[in-house]
């Protein structure tokens, strides 16, 4: 019998200090090191991983630049409070009373920010391939973008492009140019199309440059982007939404029963 060889390990082509940002960036997103607790020293740094003085204060720069941590030269750097984010869809998905306000302002509030959003464009386009096979779409099929940006404490936190069929949007508020109270989800249950079942898809991307610019990225870190299709009674697909928020700020939190 054969033994297989070993695969080898890949070269991680990447520079020092940014070898050095990525496992210091775990360490925050995993909650190793809490908000508002000091990194390591800088001498503790350039032990742990054999770097200068210079290649540390490069790493730690780079962190300060994605708004993960705060410290300035000569004194401790610590995580930054409230850049940790965990996203709970089906927190999110349940149209809101009659009056109340878009659940992602209530869940935003509910964790001590202020959230709001800003209206960025509304108008009959071609949308990308995945939402026109959501929908069955021809390859020239048009439908209704809403497009906004949703902010946090006046930071940009996520880009959402939601589409919506012609012949539910037209004649309605889906139309106008203004923000609907309480949320897409309760003007979709008004106009007899309550969502019933939602299905997410998320994948890890290089940010566009329209998202890097929009959402104020300082590197290359990937961008996490979820394709919901939103579906009404008859399995009727009513609102197909992309949605795209900086992966090393956010995780997604499902829940489950186990055999479902």
């Amino acid at each position: 019998m054969t033994v297989p060889k070993a695969v080898p390990e890949a070269a991680d082509r990447r520079s020092l200090h940014e070898r050095i940002a990525a496992d210091l960036r775990d360490d925050i997103m995993s909650g190793e090191l809490a908000p508002g607790e000091s990194l390591p020293s800088t001498v503790q740094l350039k032990e742990r991983f054999d770097a200068s003085n210079a290649t540390v204060q490069k790493a730690l720069q780079l962190l300060k630049d994605e708004g993960l941590v705060v410290g300035r030269a000569g004194a401790a750097v610590t995580v930054r409070e409230h850049r940790q984010r965990t996203v709970r869809p089906a927190a999110l998905a349940a149209p809101g009373a009659p009056g109340e306000p878009f659940r992602w302002l209530t869940e935003a509030a509910k964790h001590g920010t202020r959230a709001r959003s800003e209206l960025l464009d509304v108008r009959e386009t071609r949308p990308p391939a995945d939402v026109r096979a959501a929908f069955g779409l021809p390859e020239n099929g048009t439908a209704l973008l809403r497009g906004q940006l949703l902010l946090i404490d006046d930071e940009p936190a996520e880009l959402v492009y939601s589409y919506y069929p012609l012949d539910i949007a037209r004649g309605t508020p889906l139309e106008s140019r203004r923000r609907i109270k309480g949320g897409t989800p309760v003007l979709l249950t008004a106009l007899g199309h309550p969502p019933r079942r939602s299905v997410d898809r998320v994948s890890a991307r290089v940010p566009t440059q329209e998202q890097y610019q929009a959402l104020r990225l300082t590197s290359g870190m990937p961008v996490l982007r979820t394709l919901r299709v939103v579906h009404s009674d008859r399995e009727e697909p009513v609102e197909v939404t992309v949605m795209v928020k900086a992966g090393h700020l956010y995780e997604v939190q499902y829940e489950f029963a186990v055999g479902e």
